[in-house]
């Protein structure tokens, strides 16, 4: 079990990598793939590290707040991408990475 302090920055973690999860998958049955290919990168890139600031702060770790500081940042960087194609999928992704970019910054701030 995430450690309570930090459940709602886990939960935006793990709802945006899943977001990102289903985007780089959806992207990649789009008629231009080449032009998605920033997209699926950054949602791979994001999914990767939305997982391991979900497990440092579920294991209550030290470094917590250091990862999540990043996490918000690949997260900002992925909802602006995102946000730039109308796809409905890529539309919840850059919702869902803009809710836990804010999650990980209040996160960090906090500790």
């Amino acid at each position: 079990m995430a450690h309570e302090k930090y459940q709602s920055c886990v939960q935006a973690c793990n709802d945006c990598a899943d977001a990102c999860d289903h985007c780089a998958s959806a992207c990649l049955q789009e008629q231009d793939v080449q032009m998605m290919a920033g997209c699926i990168a950054l949602d791979m890139d994001c999914a990767a590290i939305c997982r391991l600031a979900a497990g440092y702060m579920s294991r209550d770790s030290r470094f917590a707040a250091q990862i999540c500081r990043q996490c918000a940042d690949v997260c900002q960087a992925c909802g602006d991408e995102c946000a730039k194609h109308q796809h409905d999928h890529c539309q919840a992704c850059a919702q869902a990475c803009r809710r836990c970019a804010e999650e990980c910054r209040r996160m960090a701030a906090a500790a």
